[in-house]
């Protein structure tokens, strides 16, 4: 299975460079650079074929792509061979103007930003099934007392219900959790629903300002978020199963104490209680109650109990509506993603918060398998909306202006432009040669934090 997932993320992540490529190449045509090669995947190619002055190859390894233009490596040429300019050629990459140059670097990037938004107007359009929980929350300090968290701190109490932040309506969970994670240490404004003595529920305004998570640098305010006990499934050859919970059980408390909502189990599972533990069950079955034992396994994996969530069910839009909910959420990842940045130099555990090739792929084989075995459309728009994420991250990283990268070239170019004269290739080579140094150490170090992932499974 695990060899399966990393076939399939690979696949995915080659998507997305090949998108990239694609960009690169489509570009280059129209501003009249030569493209001697375009390939569809590295290494030698098995397939070649010559079509308009092109060369179109499919690599040994179908993961990316590659587009080779003309004359892309004469400054290198020019540094090695000691020469005091690069050859510019009409048709060359280097003989192009400048900012032909700076269309053909940007269209890379700005073509991942067209699938992402691709992508989404499609999900958007189709209308989709989400499964998530209410917007009733539960303080993790109820349950964890000594623990203090923004939640708290801000007046928010255990069964509270949040319909509003920042005078945006929020219906339940993923709404919620979406503005709490990119707004870390900003103070948000919430709307709470609070219940009083008498039956009542009052609206309740008060300013909460989110924690930054140190191994992610999202938000987060210190709460679960409230789910009714109610069992939807049991997996088969689980602790559940073996224990005789079933579908449609209703837990009503466990060793003897009131059990009100799903979180209530960490109580139980969190106290870091050695070997074996059993727990003492009553549940409600068919408005009768029952009592069983729960065996709970020593190495701390999961019960088999999978609660009923609530499903929501999004409208089909028309295709001016999608193409704008499409829009949007291309704007706003991209927005979080430029944002996030600067959370690198803001204290949070780079070996957990970055990722590199080997634990986005495994990411992305793992999201399209888990949601494959659920549907087919569950899988396709679950793997979909990751590569969609996958490719604005990639269009954000190529525009930083740092040698090697898109907006490294860029920088390059429009000094060009403004100086109305080439740059030197000693300059140009010393800029990407420490542009490889710098690209090479971070990619080191997202190893480095892949390899502690895996080896913590």
């Amino acid at each position: 299975m695990l060899i399966l997932k990393v076939l399939i993320g690979l696949v995915g992540l080659g998507l997305v460079v090949f998108v990239h490529e694609l960009g690169h190449f489509i570009a280059a045509r129209l501003v009249g650079i030569n493209v001697e090669a375009f390939s569809v995947g590295w290494g030698r190619p098995l397939l070649a074929k010559k079509v308009g002055g092109v060369e179109y190859r499919l690599g040994m390894f179908p993961i990316g792509g590659y587009c080779k233009m003309r004359g892309d490596n004469d400054f290198t040429e020019a540094w090695e061979q000691a020469r005091s300019g690069a050859a510019r050629d009409t048709g060359t990459f280097l003989g192009a103007r400048p900012e032909a140059r700076i269309l053909v670097a940007f269209a890379g990037p700005f073509f991942n930003l067209l699938f992402a938004m691709l992508v989404f107007t499609l999900i958007w359009g189709a209308g989709f099934e989400y499964t998530t929980m209410g917007n009733r929350i539960v303080l993790v300090s109820d349950l964890f007392p000594g623990e203090s968290y923004p939640a708290e701190r801000a007046g928010l109490k255990t069964g509270d219900r949040i319909i509003g932040i920042n005078g945006k309506v929020v219906e339940n969970y993923r709404d919620i959790q979406g503005l709490i994670a990119v707004n870390a240490e900003k103070e948000l404004r919430f709307t709470v629903l609070r219940e009083g003595a008498d039956g009542k529920s009052e609206s309740i305004e008060m300013f909460v300002e989110p924690e930054m998570e140190r191994s992610s640098g999202a938000g987060r305010i210190g709460v679960y978020f409230w789910a009714d006990p109610l069992i939807e499934s049991v997996e088969p050859g689980s602790p559940a199963e073996s224990a005789g919970l079933e579908a449609g059980d209703r837990i009503v408390a466990v060793n003897g104490e009131p059990f009100p909502y799903t979180v209530a189990l960490h109580r139980f599972l969190d106290g870091g209680l050695p070997g074996p533990r059993n727990l003492d069950i009553e549940v409600r079955r068919g408005g009768e109650p029952v009592a069983l034992s729960l065996d709970v396994p020593e190495d701390g994996g999961p019960l088999g109990i999978n609660w009923r969530a609530l499903t929501y069910r999004t409208p089909r839009y028309s295709l001016a509506g999608a193409v704008g909910r499409g829009f949007v959420e291309t704007w706003d990842t991209l927005s979080v993603s430029v944002r996030s940045l600067s959370l690198l130099f803001r204290g949070i555990d780079l070996t957990k918060a970055v990722s590199g090739p080997v634990r986005v792929t495994f990411m992305a084989g793992e999201i399209a398998a888990d949601s494959f075995s659920q549907s087919a459309v569950t899988g396709f728009r679950s793997t979909a909306n990751f590569l969609a994420l996958i490719s604005i991250a990639l269009a954000v990283m190529n525009l930083l202006p740092l040698p090697v990268l898109d907006g490294g070239m860029i920088v390059l170019f429009l000094i060009e432009m403004f100086r109305r004269r080439p740059l030197h290739p000693r300059l140009i080579a010393a800029y990407q040669t420490a542009g490889i140094v710098l690209i090479g150490a971070l990619m080191l170090f997202a190893v480095f934090g892949d390899i502690l992932f895996l080896v913590k499974g």
